[in-house]
């Protein structure tokens, strides 16, 4: 699989709203996309692969198959990570992992000072991903979760503005690169 990633379109609102259902389906209530897409302070991106067939909406219009999404709340100089969610069917192939790239970089392009988050406690693989880009544990909102009172951790990513960080970005993805074995010269980091 090639996956690329851009920023999200209005004809993809469908798709993602399936794919946050999908993996969020006791969320309440769920995200409005369509209120999302227009909201300034919102930045969307999904993962999506050109070499499969798109799909065709009611209209007839070609869409490309969306594999997941990186949602982005920028205030004050400051990223929120609303939601990452990828199709169950497209999980453990490192489209979670590139979406977070992505999510980082288009946060340092937006001159965000630091990143948060909330997780699950009991996503030990997600927490796992987020603490090898950076992110630390920084507190937690007790019963957030509303469809089984399960607590919350944040986590904070606060020196992603510092030449040491992205530092180990560039190595982080390089090990992405090899890990995946994307071709040499392929372009799953500019956002188109």
């Amino acid at each position: 699989m090639s996956t690329h990633v851009r920023r999200m379109r209005w004809e993809d609102i469908p798709q993602v709203r399936g794919i946050d259902l999908d993996c969020f389906p006791t969320m309440m209530p769920p995200t409005n996309y369509e209120t999302e897409y227009i909201n300034p302070m919102a930045h969307y991106l999904v993962a999506y692969d050109e070499a499969l067939v798109p799909l065709e909406n009611a209209s007839g219009e070609r869409l490309q198959t969306i594999f997941g999404f990186i949602g982005l709340w920028l205030m004050a100089g400051e990223i929120h990570i609303i939601n990452l969610a990828v199709s169950p069917y497209s999980r453990r192939q490192g489209v979670g992992e590139l979406l977070l790239i992505h999510g980082i970089e288009l946060s340092m392009e937006l001159k965000a000072i630091l990143m948060t988050l909330e997780v699950r406690p009991s996503n030990l693989a997600a927490q796992s991903l987020y603490g090898k880009y950076g992110f630390s544990e920084r507190g937690v909102r007790r019963a957030y979760y509303l469809d089984n009172g399960e607590d919350a951790s944040i986590m904070t990513l606060d020196n992603m503005d510092t030449p040491e960080y992205n530092a180990a970005l560039c190595s982080l993805k390089t090990s992405y690169l090899q890990m995946w074995k994307v071709p040499v010269g392929e372009t799953v980091f500019v956002l188109t």
